[in-house]
């Protein structure tokens, strides 16, 4: 099982730490993906870590501002986000799956594992 947490209500410009921690297996295993998805808007991949944590990829949106990274010892992966922007406000998840190619590491139907996702709320 997966659950994302840290989610909260930020100030532009602010930062949030989300962490992704895995229950029952190994995340060390899985390639993990950080999604989000806003209000009447399709869920949107902005970031993805390899196994080793060797090899990032981060969307056009976030990257600079977000940053993803894992602690296999703890079996968790975090997103670190700074410089908050109110057009970041969305339900944030993880996911996972053994092997992703590098073209498909943003779509959704990619992974086959999914966590609850926490609530991320950036005011102006």
């Amino acid at each position: 099982q997966l659950q994302a947490s840290g989610g909260g209500s930020v100030q532009a410009g602010g930062s949030l730490s989300l962490s992704c921690a895995a229950s029952g297996f190994s995340l060390s295993n899985y390639v993990i993906g950080w999604f989000r998805q806003a209000p009447g808007k399709e869920r949107e991949g902005i970031a993805c870590i390899s196994t080793s944590g060797g090899t990032t990829y981060n969307t056009d949106s976030v990257k600079g501002r977000f940053t993803i990274s894992r602690d296999n010892t703890k079996n968790t992966v975090y997103l670190q986000m700074n410089s908050l922007k109110p057009e970041d406000t969305a339900v944030y998840y993880c996911a996972a799956d053994r092997q992703i190619i590098r073209s498909s590491y943003s779509r959704p139907d990619a992974y086959d594992y999914w966590g609850q996702g926490t609530q991320v709320t950036v005011s102006s």
